[in-house]
């Protein structure tokens, strides 16, 4: 049986201002500043620069009066100007952002243009005789380099290609034919399909020596044992001193695998941080400062509030009249919200990074891993009386420039593990203090899991073998084997 019946209920939803505040706060510098632009774009209302405050807020006082309207309402259709003009006043912090001078942005260098590595190998090409057919082969295996200088596709699927894409027909011999010339091109090892025949290239260019004739031996016939580090087995098939094999060893570790990058004028992603926050250390204390280009100057335009005036001055006002009111008042409350918005994100900012500082007081003085104290979000939320999702977008997107270099925010926050002594100790401690003694181990005879394990128990920091492994994995650091030297 069908009933109808009214329920009540509570319940919290984000208004769309604060949504786009929450968007703002996790936008980094450079980010921030495309927002800005952006904005600046579609809101002729909102202006950047520095305003002549003391004049604007008289002549905007005397302008609007008392109730000026603050966005929340919704405006009819039957709009009474008269109304809307009368605003009350206004403070001025609200009207612009000025708290930086220009002195503070940072200058940054720009990237000279260079040419590309693939019009490097193309101008290459222009020395070498080709018929029609081969010309069009060269530059698609020029064209199908990556930017290590690999060519990663089976020659059957460049017949292929070749056949559909440009119209050519050819054999997998004229390609390998072809393929000879471009592995001949500079740098040393370009156009190889796997890193075994891409260091066999950069040997045969070598002067021969016995040290280059015995590795290249190694990589033609012993490449997988060369590359697990199987050293007996080495000397064994190869019959020679262990001073022969390392002097081997030590021609192929002088080889590029990645023969791309020797290319100065290489177009590849250059990732340009920008730092969002600087911390100095001034007289033995941390010192804290925004980036300010975070803090940009904006002010509402005058133009808009001049525009205002005239209609006020008006007394019989058309509908065209106030649907330009309409879209000024639009205008004109975007303009102010953007303007708090800005100052927000800055103290949210400067708070959030300021509890972590003190919080991380002591490596930010030394630059000591070993001195990081245990911190997840939760810990500087509940300090600064925020929400956890509003230090996450902090934390996860935003560079801090320290004496010891540029960070992540987000390094500082790791888990905690107790020590032997019941003492709480970061896991980044431990890390560092891994990485450290792997550094200084023999790498003769290297460390296993479980000997990494038994030293740390030793130290104070008892963990499994299966932790050790994966804490080694994070710090990118192999296995004891792949370690071992000569």
């Amino acid at each position: 049986m069908l009933k109808q019946q009214l329920n009540f209920k509570l319940s919290q939803k984000l208004s769309p201002q604060q949504i786009q505040l929450m968007k703002l706060i996790q936008l980094p510098t450079q980010a921030f500043e495309q927002r800005i632009s952006q904005e600046m774009n579609e809101n002729p209302a909102l202006e950047g620069g520095k305003e002549e405050e003391e004049k604007f807020d008289e002549d905007f006082e005397e302008d609007y009066g008392e109730d000026y309207d603050d966005g929340t309402e919704t405006i009819e259709t039957e709009i009474n100007v008269d109304d809307y003009l009368s605003d009350d006043e206004t403070p001025s912090y609200k009207l612009s952002a000025n708290n930086y001078s220009a002195d503070d942005e940072d200058k940054q260098t720009p990237y000279a243009s260079g040419t590309s590595f693939n019009q490097h190998l193309l101008q290459q090409l222009n020395t070498y005789r080709f018929t029609e057919e081969e010309e069009e082969i060269a530059k698609f295996l020029v064209g199908s380099v990556d930017e290590s200088g690999y060519i990663r596709r089976d020659i059957q699927d460049i017949v292929d290609d070749l056949a559909f894409t440009q119209n050519v027909y050819t054999s997998e011999e004229k390609i390998e034919k072809v393929l000879d010339i471009v592995q001949d091109l500079d740098p040393a090892g370009v156009g190889a399909r796997n890193l075994e025949e891409c260091l066999l290239l950069q040997l045969y260019r070598k002067e021969p020596t016995a040290s280059v004739a015995l590795a290249t031996k190694i990589i033609e016939e012993s490449f997988d044992h060369f590359s697990k580090k199987h050293y007996k087995k080495l000397l064994q098939k190869f019959d020679i001193t262990e001073d022969q094999l390392r002097g081997a060893i030590s021609e192929i570790e002088h080889l590029n695998p990645k023969p791309g990058g020797a290319i100065a004028g290489n177009t590849r992603m250059v990732e340009h941080v920008v730092p969002d926050f600087t911390i100095k250390i001034v007289d033995g204390e941390l010192d804290l400062t925004l980036n300010g280009r975070n803090a940009p100057e904006m002010h509402v335009s005058r133009e808009y509030t001049n525009m205002l005036k005239g209609y006020k001055d008006s007394k019989n006002k058309t509908k065209s009249q106030k649907d330009a009111v309409m879209f000024i008042k639009q205008k004109l409350d975007a303009a102010k919200w953007f303007i708090d918005a800005i100052k927000q994100r800055q103290q949210t900012l400067f708070v959030t990074m300021n509890s972590i500082m003190h919080y991380q007081k002591e490596f930010f003085l030394t630059g000591d891993e070993r001195k990081l104290r245990p911190m997840i979000l939760k810990d500087i939320a509940d300090e600064i009386d925020m929400d956890v999702s509003t230090v996450s977008r902090v934390a996860n997107s935003k560079y801090v420039d320290t004496p010891y270099g540029t960070k992540l925010i987000k390094e500082f926050f790791s888990e905690s593990m107790t020590n032997d002594q019941g003492e709480e100790v970061s896991t980044r401690e431990i890390k560092k203090i891994l990485e450290i003694t792997i550094s200084e181990e023999d790498k003769r005879k290297p460390y296993t899991d479980d000997k990494l394990a038994k030293i740390l128990k030793e130290k104070g920091y008892p963990i499994a073998r299966r932790t050790v492994a994966k804490y080694r994995e994070q710090l990118d650091l192999p296995v004891a084997r792949l370690r071992k030297e000569i």
